[in-house]
């Protein structure tokens, strides 16, 4: 899970140092020199680079010793220094080997230093003396260079600022997630295993970290859970939506398809419960890490190394199928993933705005955050990738980015300030990269007799594509639920369990700000017994009249489905109406109403003899007919259990 920049320079020093023989004579520095390789091989790259400080003393003019400590100085992320270990390379040996220009050239893009990135590829590319994989690589940091010095000079307007000592610590900090209703933050911290030998790799490990809201303050994280956390890897994650799952990654375990894989826990009463491994065909023997799921819990985006992709890790998407399982994951496709790296997909709430990592497209260092689309089409159709600027991107690297669901606020993790330390920082976000805004509901679900909690099945259907948008369950033992619900579409909410009346409401937000008022509701469920009802919450008429609206077919449906889940049961369909308007014509329109009901059930196959319906008019108010808002609730369709 933790990647190194340029990886690519020891593939190319291998080959130029296997080319010709070594540029010292010196046996002294050639043996420092092989001590040092032997320590970069153990990840011991702070005794690497004394070495390689001896044997350059010995004799400076040895390039090769310089360009394995810029190596070296690459992996422990001090650029500055790969930048002075480069420049030396250059000076002894540049003609020796013009490869060097290529390795100066990244190494200033990695510290801003744009156009000294500039000339030193242009000069690397006039020696002519290039694979077709460095000249792709180079005019890959011309085109960045050139974006960034743009970039810089127009800056978007964003506000940022580090997160305090309650999330960030000494260590390495990165990978947030967070709970739609913001009230949880999980991400990855880099801690050592032991007080000692804090230079060596294989001294440091990955755990999961969590953190509560409390009064608008985050609590001091702690680690998550004895059950997730081990001393190996683990980390990347992303919670779900309603904050009662967590999809992370760990590496190198027993029950593992490849190095990585992707697990899965469950938050219950008493804590996160222990990680299962998703399986095939998710999970296939290669690196599959850094899960994003979507809010409706079916469709999950995550990076891996297996075979069919653009490039490096590609971002891959799979679905959740009716029956459980996993749909076999394809790749998100070339209008996202590149030859290089891409990175920490994340798909916002609003189910179409994705954000992610990449060192493919132009950006201003090493890996650069984007924000994509998804068109009206399959998995592979997306929008053109668009960097999101300076400042949030800069010539460090800057990766997991989240955005909370109301759209005005991101989180991602960045080492920008060159204290060799991840850190997670907060931005508020302009509208040009800002997703749709979201808002949720949010309670519990119970037996309007017993009080007890229930899990019940949750669906939000979309009125005009009769399209389930999501569908999830609540928390078995609390009856806790959380549903994202996307502004500007006109939603049914429907609470079902067996045994149980359904209960419904609709949601129709059009204002963008709604999403800052969530919904917080408490559902009581009446058990199928004589004399129960419930209210139709999405059946509707055009005003003063009794034809059906199409959109009343999803709460219609519905009807149908308990009925015939329930063939014992007899109802009465009861309409009502507010008082505007003569009592007469009242209680007309409700009659009527209530029959338009009651015969759509029985053309969908209800024996008619099962069905019984009577128009009150206005005579059963349930709120104040003086308001518009009262009047609303009074015009309603109800349906009551009579045998």
């Amino acid at each position: 899970m933790i990647k190194f920049w340029l990886i690519v320079i020891l593939g190319l020093l291998s080959m130029l140092l296997h080319a010709q023989p070594l540029s010292t004579n010196s046996k002294k520095a050639i043996q420092l020199y092989d001590l040092a390789t032997r320590s970069i091989d153990g990840y011991d790259y702070q005794t690497a680079v004394r070495l390689l400080h001896e044997a350059t003393a010995i004799d400076r003019r040895f390039t090769e010793a310089w360009l394995l400590m810029a190596d070296a100085y690459d992996f422990m992320g001090k650029y500055d220094s790969v930048v002075y270990a480069s420049e030396n390379a250059l000076q002894v040996g540049g003609e020796r080997y013009p490869v060097i220009f290529f390795f100066c050239a990244q190494a200033y893009f990695r510290i801003g230093q744009y156009d000294k990135a500039l000339d030193m590829s242009q000069a690397f590319l006039e020696r002519k003396k290039y694979t077709a994989n460095q000249e792709r690589q180079v005019k890959k940091i011309i085109r960045s260079a050139e974006f960034a010095r743009k970039a810089m000079a127009n800056p978007l307007p964003y506000g940022i600022q580090r997160m305090n000592d309650s999330v960030n610590s000494i260590y390495d900090e990165y990978w947030p997630s967070l709970s739609a209703d913001e009230s949880i933050m999980v991400y990855t911290r880099l801690i050592p295993k032991g007080e000692v030998n804090l230079s060596f790799w294989g001294n440091w490990q990955e755990d999961i970290y969590v953190c509560e809201k409390r009064g608008g303050s985050w609590s001091r994280a702690r680690g998550i859970s004895p059950y997730i956390n081990t001393p190996q890897n683990e980390g990347s994650e992303s919670i779900t939506a309603d904050g009662l799952k967590m999809y992370y990654t760990a590496c190198n375990r027993e029950d593992g398809k490849g190095k990585c894989d992707i697990y899965v826990s469950e938050r219950t009463p008493e804590g996160w419960g222990p990680g299962v491994n998703l399986g095939a065909p998710i999970n296939k023997g290669y690196s599959e890490k850094q899960p994003s799921l979507s809010a409706d819990g079916r469709t999950l985006y995550f990076v891996s190394n297996r075979p069919g992709g653009k490039g490096k890790y590609d971002i891959w998407i799979s679905h959740l199928q009716d029956n459980g399982q996993w749909s076999e994951p394809i790749n998100a496709g070339d209008s996202i993933n590149t030859p290089d790296d891409e990175q920490s997909p994340f798909i916002h709430p609003d189910n179409r705005t994705l954000y992610f990592s990449s060192d493919g497209w132009p950006g201003l260092g090493g890996y650069d955050i984007f924000v994509t689309r998804k068109r009206s089409c399959e998995d592979t159709c997306w929008s053109t990738p668009i960097n999101l600027g300076y400042p949030i991107n800069t010539f460090a690297d800057e990766t997991g980015f989240v955005v909370n669901a109301r759209g005005n606020k991101g989180y991602f993790a960045s080492d920008r300030d060159q204290s060799q330390k991840k850190d997670i920082f907060e931005i508020e976000l302009p509208a040009v990269v800002s997703p749709i805004a979201v808002s949720y509901i949010k309670g519990k679900i119970f037996d309007a007799e017993t009080r007890q909690p229930l899990e019940a099945m949750l669906e939000l259907v979309d009125l005009e594509t009769r399209q389930v948008v999501h569908r999830s369950f609540s928390q078995k033992g609390t009856g806790e639920f959380l549903v994202c619900i996307p502004v500007a579409h006109d939603f049914a909410f429907n609470v079902s369990k067996d045994k149980y009346l359904f209960h419904s409401e609709h949601f129709a937000i059009t204002d963008t700000t709604a999403a800052n008022h969530p919904y917080i509701k408490d559902f009581a469920l009446e058990p199928i017994r004589v004399g129960k009802k419930s209210i139709l919450n999405n059946i509707f008429f055009e005003t003063n009249s009794y034809e059906l609206n199409k959109k009343s077919e999803v709460e219609l449906s519905r009807l149908v489905q308990l009925l015939k889940a329930n063939p014992q049961v007899k109802i009465e369909i009861m309409g009502h109406t507010d008082n505007s308007g003569s009592e007469k014509f009242n209680l007309t329109l409700s009659e009527n109403r209530a029959k338009a009901v009651a015969d759509y059930l029985i053309q969908q196959g209800i024996d008619a003899t099962r069905i019984k319906y009577k128009g009150y008019g206005e005579k059963y108010p349930v709120a104040d007919n003086n308001t518009e808002e009262g009047r609303a609730q009074n015009r309603r369709t109800e349906f009551r259990i009579i045998e």
